[in-house]
């Protein structure tokens, strides 16, 4: 069983499911406004959808015929909070690198003037 991090990234995977998260940091809007930008079929835009929502990602609701979706700031919070931990991780290893470097740098020896 996936973990909810696990399952946001697999539906952050896609490259259409980060199109439409990236409109839905816009606003929430109805499946048929998520469509339409999109050369898919709308049975295929809501298949993204539900992978979308088993990520924790989005939440749709049904008023009449209309579904509208909007985005869920917590699952964001923690895929941004992981990726956040990992980069101080990072910078703190190349900041240590760049600190041997700079100990380890010799200067350059003068070149001798000829006679």
């Amino acid at each position: 069983m996936l973990q909810p991090l696990d399952r946001a990234f697999q539906a952050l995977a896609d490259p259409t499911r980060r199109r439409m998260v990236e409109r839905l940091c816009r606003g929430p809007a109805s499946v048929s406004d998520l469509a339409r930008p999109l050369d898919m079929s709308l049975s295929a835009v809501v298949q993204h959808l539900a992978v979308l929502e088993e990520g924790g990602l989005v939440r749709s609701e049904k008023v009449g015929r209309v579904r509208t979706c909007r985005l869920e700031a917590k699952a964001l919070e923690a895929t941004e909070r992981w990726i956040s931990e990992r980069r101080a991780t990072w910078e703190r290893r190349f900041d240590r690198l760049g600190a041997l470097l700079a100990e380890s740098e010799t200067p350059l020896s003068k070149p001798r003037r000829g006679k």
